[in-house]
C-alpha cells in the first residue's frame, strides 16, 4: 500500500488532528475547478465528519506562482478574495469578485523547495519508488530512469513537495489515508460529493 506523503509548511487555518481515517483535499488558488465543486464539498463533508475524520486542505502551487502563493491563500481564508483565472469565472458568471464558500477546515499551504533542494535529495528515490514495477528494473534501467527525472525537475524553478512527492495528477485532489499515512483511496478532478461520503463511511465502518 502506497504512503501520502504531506509536506507542508505551518498551517494557515485550524490544526489538523491525524485520525483513523483523514482526508487531504490538494487544490490550487487559481484554479476555478477548486473553487466550484471542491471546496463546497470538503466543507460539507467537514461539516459531517470531523469530529472523527481528520481534515487537510493542501494549497499548492505547480504553475502559475504569481497567484498560488501563501499570500494568496490567507487572503482567500481571511475574506474570500479571487485571484487570477478563478476570478474571472466568477466575476464573469456570477459578477462575485470575493468568494462566499471560505475553506472552514484546517489549511496548510505546501511546502516550497528550489528543483536543486529535490534533486540532491532522498525524495528523488520516493518519486522513483511510486513508478509500477520501479523495483523489477535493472540496475542499469534504474539509473536512466533517476537522470531523467533528475533533468525533468531540474527545469522547475520551485517544486511544491506534496504535489510533486504524491505525483498528483493536477487539482482537485482528493486523497483518504489512515494514520499511518496510508493511502486508502485517491481521486483527481470532479468527484460526486455523495461518493467521497460514502468512502468515509465505508472506511469509518
Amino acid at each position: 500500500m502506497s504512503k501520502f506523503h504531506l509536506n507542508i509548511q505551518k498551517l494557515v487555518q485550524g490544526e489538523f488532528k491525524i485520525q483513523k481515517v483523514n482526508i487531504a483535499f490538494v487544490f490550487q488558488v487559481n484554479c476555478p475547478g477548486c473553487f466550484i465543486y471542491g471546496i463546497p464539498i470538503i466543507n460539507n463533508l467537514y461539516r459531517l465528519f470531523s469530529s472523527n475524520v481528520g481534515f487537510i486542505g493542501v494549497a499548492t502551487a505547480f504553475e502559475d506562482f504569481e497567484y498560488n502563493n501563501e499570500a494568496n491563500l490567507k487572503l482567500l481564508l481571511d475574506n474570500g478574495t479571487l485571484v487570477g483565472e478563478t476570478k474571472k469565472y466568477f466575476k464573469s458568471n456570477y459578477g462575485l469578485s470575493n468568494y462566499s464558500e471560505i475553506p472552514k477546515f484546517p489549511v496548510a499551504f505546501d511546502s516550497i523547495i528550489s528543483s536543486e533542494e529535490l534533486i540532491n535529495s532522498d525524495k528523488i528515490e520516493v518519486i522513483c519508488n511510486a513508478i509500477p514495477n520501479f523495483s523489477n528494473f535493472s540496475e542499469k534501467e534504474k539509473e536512466i530512469l533517476l537522470m531523467k527525472i533528475k533533468s525533468y525537475y531540474s527545469e522547475m524553478p520551485l517544486i511544491a513537495e506534496t504535489f510533486t512527492i504524491n505525483q498528483l495528477q493536477g487539482t482537485p485532489s482528493f486523497i483518504i489515508f489512515d494514520d499511518n499515512y496510508n493511502i486508502l483511496g485517491h481521486h483527481f478532478g470532479h468527484i460526486n460529493e455523495e461518493t467521497l461520503k460514502t468512502r468515509l463511511e465505508h472506511f469509518l465502518s
